[in-house]
Formats: C-alpha cells, structure tokens, sequence
C-alpha cells in the first residue's frame, strides 16, 4: 500500500495567497482554512501534522489576537502538530511571541515558494521521527510467548499469569475447551523458577480410572498382576518442575482424594510400595467444567477444590475477546500458508465480518481448523467468506447508557481495527479514520496492546 500524501492545513483569508500556497505543497494533502473556527473544525476532524498560520485572520486582521488564540487551540487539541506561523515584515516581536507560545517556526511575507517548502518538509520529518520514537517507547509490549491477542480480556489474564508464575502456589485454568489452557500453563512453567526442569502434562479425561492411579503415583515390581519393574508415576518424575493435570474435573473420587493426601506434603507412595517419597513440584491443573456445580452434586471434593485453587485464573471464550479472532485468524493463515507454500495473502473484508460475527463455540481450536480448511479450499489469491463456511449470527443490542454504550463501541472498534490489520499501527489507524497519535492514546485508554507474535 502506498504511503498516503501528509496533510497540511493552511489558515489563511487572502484566496489569492490560498491558490499561491496549494500550488506550493502540491506533493501534500492541503486543507484550507479562512478563519479560526474553520481551522479548528479541520483541525478536530482531520489532525494535520503540519498547520501553515496566518496569524491575521478575521475579524481582527490587523491584529495577531484571533491568529494567536487559533494557536493556543490548535496545541491544546494536538500538542504534537508542528505549526509554522506566517507573519508581516513588520511583526518580528509578535512572530517570536508566537514561538514562545508553542509555535514550531515562523515565516515572513513575501512567500517564497523554496524557502517555506524547506520550512515545512523540516517539520514533517520531526513530526514523523517524535511519532515513530512515541511508538517505540509507549507501544505495550507483547502478550506472553505463544498467545496472540490484543484484547484487554485476554491481556489481562497474561498479566496474571505474569505475576503468579514466580511463586509456587497451586493454580487451576477455568475456561471452555479449546480457549489455549495448556499454552497458558506452559507459559506459567516457562516464567517460573522451575523452567529448567520438566514440564509433565497428563490429561485426567483420556486414561482409564483403572491405569490412571498408576500414571499419577507410579508402582512397585510386583504391586499388580504384569507389573515385572518398578515405575515411577508423572507426580515423581516432574520433581523439581511442574505438573500439569489437565481436565482435573475428571478426576474420580478415588483418585481426588488420594491427591488431597499429597498437595499438603507433597509425598506420594506408590503403588505396592511401603515408603512415602517427597516429591518437590509446582501443580497447576485446568478444567472446563464448573467445579462448583460439581461440588453440589457430590461428584467433586469441596477440600481438593480449595487445595487445587489457591490462584484461580479465568480464561476467556474467543467470543468474549474483542479483536481477537480476526488478529488469530491472520496468524493462522499465515502459519499454513508457509507451510503449504501457496500465494494466499489475506481475507476478503466480508470474510473478516463473518469471523467476527461467528460466535466460535469451539474456540481457538476450531478457527484453528476453520482456517486450516479455508486454506485448502480457497481458490483466489484471498480467503472469503465462502471458503470460511460459516453461518451469520446477529449482533447482540449494545447497553442503553450512551457513556457506556460508546465507550465499549470505542474500544471494541479499536480492537477490530487491530485484529482487522493484524496490528499494524499505520493501517489501523487509517482504517478508523484518525491520526496514529490519538490511536496510542485509545490503545493506553483501554488497555489495548499490540501483538505481533504468532503461535
């Protein structure tokens, strides 16, 4: 894509002046302006970095007051816009006052058309060098290693894993199959003291009860008929490192209350043994059943629930992360792309509606092999709709309170725009219509971050 032409908005009332003037910019997008209202309404809706200020402006022409006061305004509302103020032979004293008041340069008449386009061409390229420095400095950084979000939903549970993974409390991953539980305890391992050690994952769900206690505890020769050495169980072999007990609400009572014996102690025994064994390990475990109702039907322990959650981390639905299915969905198009080294460059814009009007019962597993199948079937250089499959969903009435109603329309069209582009600022930004200056400030007022990992 082309890099647009900059703006440049020039106040002043002479129209021969004005005509003189847009001659001299023609490689900028010139705005005109002949009073200070006009100025400011050009100034609220298009932000111009670079303001050309006649500082005689009607109805006090004679005076710098009206062109002085459009100065102060124009600061206020963009204190990064580089204005060059335009003066009289005669108006040296009032030209540097409006340089003390914030002004970028000053230039006196008679134009000359070299001389004012060195002027500008200077301010520009500071205005771009400050912004590309701001971006540098105040662009938030990454989500965790593996997630792709930008999501304030989703990036706050990366601050939480962030914050827990230094100490060595049990953690329980509460969240619907397929919303990333596994990646998010392996970041929690990967941030903690113990990520030189194991990461033992086992899934309570797949194994059957009658082989599962083994698997966790492990067995002594001769403790049950075919079992000719000893073995030891997940529990102990992730000593010193994590284990990670997936699908814990599948957990028979049996088992659940043997494991309540050993997170107190950390000591297990195993099967056919006689000895108790300590067994240093961090426990995080994850489910995508409701352990509470569970706990009311008898088929959950209320003790091993308090023991599994000394730090309960809840995992957002994709459906319930602004801008996150679009931003996974270019990621994913990307990874298969590669991999099957076809020429696919990106989606159709009625494709990304769909993404983001799906509700993604499946979650990120199922855009995962949503995507994957789009890719095999597109047939244009671009994924569509059509290639997706996916049904179209209504979209849910907003909140009737208008403060709150705009600000969450804002921030979720901010987040759009993000995933739309896959976070590339300079697009976003044009894609919503607003300089990349007001776009920090949107990204610092609701949290947005900016991911450009994949995984």
């Amino acid at each position: 894509m082309a890099n647009p032409q900059p703006k440049l908005l020039i106040v002043e009332d002479d129209a021969g002046l004005q005509r003189q003037l847009k001659w001299c910019f023609s490689n900028y997008h010139v705005f005109m302006a002949s009073t200070r209202e006009e100025a400011m309404r050009i100034v609220d809706l298009h932000e111009p970095p670079i303001v050309l200020l006649d500082l005689g402006l009607p109805p006090d022409a004679a005076n710098a007051s009206e062109g002085l006061r459009a100065l102060e305004e124009i600061l206020v509302r963009s204190r990064d816009t580089k204005v060059i103020v335009v003066t009289g032979n005669d108006e040296h004293a009032t030209a540097l006052r409006a340089v003390a008041a914030g002004a970028y340069d000053f230039y006196q008449k008679p134009v000359d058309a070299e001389v004012l386009r060195l002027i500008v061409d200077r301010a520009k390229n500071l205005y771009e060098l400050q912004l590309e420095h701001r971006r540098l400095i105040e662009v938030p950084e990454n989500p965790l290693e593996g997630i792709v979000a930008t999501s304030p939903q989703m990036l706050q549970v990366c601050r939480m894993i962030e914050r827990v993974a230094p100490v060595n409390a049990t953690a329980l991953l509460i969240g619907e199959s397929g919303t990333g539980k596994e990646v998010l305890a392996h970041a929690l391992h990967r941030l903690s003291p113990r990520a030189a050690e194991r990461f033992v994952a086992i899934n309570c769900a797949s194994i059957p009860e009658a082989l599962l206690e083994s698997e966790l505890f492990g067995y002594e020769r001769g403790a049950f008929t075919g079992a000719n050495r000893q073995t030891i169980g997940k529990i102990e072999y992730a000593n010193r490192g994590t284990l990670f007990l997936d699908e814990i609400g599948d957990l028979p009572l049996p088992l659940q209350a043997k494991l309540l014996r050993f997170l107190p102690e950390r000591v297990i025994e195993r099967l056919g043994g006689r000895g108790e064994i300590p067994v240093d390990v961090r426990v995080v475990c994850a489910t995508n059943r409701d352990l509470k109702a569970m706990i009311e039907d008898g088929s959950f322990r209320e003790d091993l629930y308090y023991r599994l959650s000394e730090i309960t981390v809840g995992i957002p639905a994709l459906r319930e992360r602004d801008g996150d299915a679009t931003l996974l969905a270019h990621t994913f198009l990307r990874k298969f792309a590669e991999r099957d080294r076809c020429g696919l460059k990106g989606f159709s814009h009625d494709a990304l509606v769909a993404i983001e009007a799906y509700d993604w019962p499946g979650n990120v597993r199922e855009l995962e092999n949503v995507l994957r199948r789009a890719v095999i079937m597109a047939s244009h250089d671009s994924i569509t709709a059509a290639d997706l499959g996916l049904p179209y969903r209504e979209v849910e009435a907003s909140p009737l309170k208008l403060r709150e109603a705009r600000e969450q329309v804002e921030r979720s069209t901010v987040a759009r725009a993000l995933g739309q582009t896959n976070g590339n600022l300079a697009r976003a930004a044009e894609l919503l219509g607003i300089s990349r200056p007001t776009l920090y400030s949107l990204l610092s007022k609701y949290g947005l971050k900016v991911s450009v990992t994949a995984g």
